[in-house]
């Protein structure tokens, strides 16, 4: 091991949040018959997890049957979306809070013909970029991992526009499992900075319901997910109903907006399975145009 990547991982790594969704895609295609919904164990290679990783608590296959359904069932939302996109010319992608996404290595067919900008803190992303080199992805030139200090306030629009974003040409902007950990004054202030964006841009935003709004069967997990993010100290912060989501996305002035319910995503993904996987009713998707 080098003293330069010494240093690298000695300071930086991804967060357990970030770690844990790209177990929970692992686990996927692992543990559950197909058809699987999304595969990838992309992230599973760049964690480099410790080998008994899949009996960790929070990999249970039951008491996280739920949250591994959901997380695969938004990536492969956004998959779609962004092949869409893509085949309807739009040719600039933005991941915020992007962690371990695998989407560059696994869809390079359709990332090759965009400029990809992954967005998240510092440390995260010089981890990450040694981990793609090391495993012989690389760093493509279309594929911008850009760092932002959220901490120290930085301004991510800035160093994004720095990184060679356009801000003149339409985009398709992601934001998913990162909206429950800022303030709703936070989330409206990054809604209002998308809504500007060219014409014919789309945003694509998880959220979380309140828990009246939860199917009883679903209440338990997501109490005993929202007291472990209390206990590591990343806490849920915000939830909205799906009206109320809506509301703030025509407030800061986007076109349209439409919610895209657990159930939804249920129905499209994961319909006639024999073991019953189903993704969580606690989250959802804000999909909003300019």
């Amino acid at each position: 091991m080098t003293a330069g990547r010494e240093n690298i991982v000695a300071a930086a790594a991804p967060d357990a949040t970030a770690v844990r969704v790209a177990l929970w895609r692992a686990m996927h295609v692992l543990l559950d018959r197909p058809p699987h919904v999304l595969s990838d164990e992309i992230g599973l290679e760049l964690a480099a997890p410790d080998d008994g990783w899949r009996h960790r608590p929070d990999m249970d296959p039951r008491a996280t049957s739920q949250f591994r359904a959901a997380t695969v069932a938004r990536a492969r939302f956004i998959d779609d979306l962004v092949a869409e996109q893509a085949g309807n010319g739009i040719a600039q992608y933005v991941i915020l809070g992007a962690g371990l996404d695998t989407f560059a290595q696994r869809r390079p067919e359709i990332a090759a013909r965009l400029r990809v900008f992954e967005v998240d803190q510092p440390g995260t992303q010089a981890w990450k970029r040694l981990r793609l080199i090391e495993l012989g992805y690389g760093i493509p030139d279309w594929l911008r991992l850009v760092p932002v200090d959220f901490e120290a306030r930085e301004d991510w629009w800035e160093e994004l526009s720095a990184a060679g974003f356009d801000p003149g040409q339409p985009a398709v902007v992601v934001s998913t499992g990162v909206s429950m950990y800022l303030t709703k004054d936070a989330n409206a202030a990054t809604l209002r900075q998308i809504a500007v964006l060219a014409p014919g841009s789309t945003l694509a935003m998880t959220f979380l319901l309140p828990a009246e709004l939860i199917d009883d069967a679903d209440r338990p997990a997501l109490e005993a997910a929202q007291r472990g993010a209390q206990t590591s100290g990343t806490p849920f912060i915000s939830f909205y109903t799906p009206p109320e989501m809506l509301a703030l996305a025509r407030e800061v002035g986007f076109k349209d907006a439409q919610h895209v319910s657990g159930t939804v995503l249920a129905e499209r993904y994961f319909a006639d399975r024999a073991d019953g996987l189903r993704p969580s009713t606690g989250e959802a998707l804000l999909v909003a145009t300019t």
